[in-house]
């Protein structure tokens, strides 16, 4: 205990000469957590409405799609994206990259929120609402979907949360993030552990927003 380097646990100076630059790295978190969560959104949505689709071969697909999605570590994937497609003549960028890996990864995890709170809805809604004259896609739409949003908000604010957490991740194929600034000046200045717990209090700041966003949407679909 006597050799711990107490002045390195956290150095107030530091971290308040560093928070500018650090924070600077902000805009490519929120965007590729951002765009990450709504492309996986649009993708999850259809990859829930396969797994729910009386044709094997969209069933198929769609579990598929899932389990390997699930099933592969989201580094992985940005290093197949960003480091291994060149090796087939296909490129990307690391910001385009990241939004790309994130999107994949999190569809997965999106499409079996979608689905079972799509499949939590009585199937007397869909009865009523093609008794009244309506088409499928209009029961989906204006009846199905609203009472399912209500009930997928909670898990899926968890999924943005692992995004913008899992966003640090775009660091390691050179994006200019929060995490990858932090990393620049805590080996410039040789304190990683200021550094880092100021990466920490960033995020938290951050996540905790995005808290207070999902208590007002599930109020919203809560009054619905």
């Amino acid at each position: 205990m006597t050799n711990i380097k107490w002045e390195y646990i956290f150095n107030v100076g530091l971290a308040i000469d560093s928070f500018g630059y650090v924070l600077s790295g902000i805009g490519y978190t929120l965007l590729i957590s951002g765009l990450g969560f709504l492309f996986g959104m649009i993708l999850g949505f259809f990859l829930a409405l396969m797994r729910l689709s009386p044709f094997s071969i969209l069933r198929g697909f769609s579990r598929l799609y899932v389990s390997f999605m699930r099933g592969t570590p989201t580094l992985v994937l940005l290093f197949i994206l960003y480091f291994g497609f060149p090796f087939i003549g296909i490129y990307f960028d690391a910001v385009p990259a990241a939004i790309l890996g994130f999107s994949l990864s999190s569809s997965a995890y999106i499409a079996e929120i979608i689905r079972s709170a799509l499949s939590a809805i009585d199937k007397g809604q869909w009865e009523a609402g093609l008794s009244l004259g309506l088409g499928r896609q209009a029961v989906l739409w204006k009846i199905i979907v609203p009472q399912a949003m209500r009930i997928a908000v909670p898990p899926l604010s968890n999924v943005i949360l692992d995004l913008v957490k899992g966003s640090s991740l775009a660091a390691m194929i050179t994006v200019p993030d929060i995490f990858q600034n932090a990393k620049i000046v805590g080996g410039r200045e040789n304190d990683y552990m200021t550094m880092y717990i100021l990466v920490a209090l960033i995020y938290w700041g951050i996540c905790s927003m995005y808290s207070l966003l999902q208590q007002r949407l599930e109020k919203r679909f809560g009054s619905y």
